[in-house]
């Protein structure tokens, strides 16, 4: 019973291992001169958040989880509307 449930977190672990790395050139292929190009970047470092959530259930930390999963799309949030309500008008 002890190997599945290895098994299964191993798979999940590796699933989440390559979510991130999908974010990073996620992240990289987006050039800084389009506009609003800091929406997309936070939308891609969503599928980090996802990725670091089922890593943390994965390894038993589940209040951390839950955490994670209230908090990040506040501190989205509140990046994106600074962005919006703080950059000069030209």
């Amino acid at each position: 019973m002890t190997d599945v449930i290895t098994l299964i977190e191993s798979a999940v672990l590796l699933i989440s291992a390559v979510l991130v790395l999908l974010t990073a050139l996620g992240i990289l292929r987006y050039r800084d001169d389009l506009d609003r190009v800091i929406y997309a970047r936070i939308h891609i470092l969503g599928v980090a958040d996802v990725a670091c959530i089922l890593a943390l259930l994965v390894l038993g930390q589940t209040v951390l989880a839950v955490a994670y999963f209230i908090l990040a799309p506040f501190s989205a949030h509140a990046i994106a509307n600074a962005f919006y309500y703080g950059e000069e008008k030209k």
